[in-house]
């Protein structure tokens, strides 16, 4: 009988186990708390085949794939860049991108701008997402090519690269269109754009949208962490994030 996952030991033995519904919450649980002793585990986990799900997705490899991302364990990049060569996950990649763009190791960007240039069908937004907060700003040529593309939050997720790396603001301003969006999926990935955008603009534009507010705080801090950690922001940019901060806060 499998022990109840109360302690990070619990957990990463858990991962080992055979009922593939408690492994998939071990690799959360493990992710949840940011448990860097179970980094092998998950790295192990990245190539399960116990758990796959008839469509063809290996639902614990995602879920270890996103734990790593959380943990932030440099340790953990070759084997998510192994993850991404499954061509039969999709999900499964989109996941080990965007834990690569997490850690923030250069060692991604070779095999990230493999898949840009790949034939393949690839999960574009995280890539594209990726590669701007790798600042791989060598794939403008193709990723310019993406505000033409059929889905929105792609087309998005490319203004989002061009505005960071041109700061011009016709892309901003893209971005800011989807905020009133009719589909609120679009506007509230509209929302994360921005948030990693962080101009003053893009946080009057947060304020402003039809979200709900737990997202605006959410993205709100993520432009706070990131003026703080840039050691450049203005005494103005900073006053008017932590006064809609509180704001906010009022609310809830």
């Amino acid at each position: 009988m499998t022990e109840p996952i109360l302690s990070p030991e619990t957990a990463i033995a858990a991962l080992s186990g055979d009922d593939n519904q408690i492994r998939y919450y071990a690799a959360w649980w493990l992710g949840k708390h940011q448990v860097q002793g179970g980094c092998t585990a998950l790295c192990e986990a990245l190539f399960d085949e116990k758990y796959r799900i008839p469509a063809g997705g290996y639902p614990l490899r995602r879920q270890a794939a996103r734990a790593l991302g959380q943990l932030k364990n440099p340790q953990a990049v070759p084997a998510l860049i192994a993850a991404l060569e499954c061509d039969t996950d999709v999900r499964l990649r989109e996941a080990a991108i965007a834990s690569l763009a997490a850690i923030g190791d250069q060692k991604a960007v070779t095999p990230l701008l493999g898949l840009l240039q790949s034939d393949q069908e690839q999960p574009y937004e995280a890539l594209i997402e990726a590669l701007a907060t790798l600042k791989v700003w060598s794939a403008r040529p193709e990723i310019e090519q993406f505000l033409q593309h059929p889905s929105e939050r792609v087309q998005c997720a490319a203004a989002r690269y061009m505005y960071l790396l041109t700061q011009q603001p016709q892309y901003m301003e893209r971005i800011i269109q989807n905020l009133n969006h009719e589909n609120m999926y679009l506007r509230w990935a509209a929302v994360f754009d921005l948030g990693a955008v962080g101009h003053q603009q893009a946080i009057q534009a947060i304020l402003a949208a039809q979200v709900p507010n737990s997202l605006k705080l959410l993205n709100l801090k993520r432009i706070l962490e990131a003026l703080l950690d840039s050691n450049v922001s203005t005494q103005e940019t900073s006053k008017l994030v932590f006064q809609a901060i509180d704001d906010l806060l009022i609310q809830l």
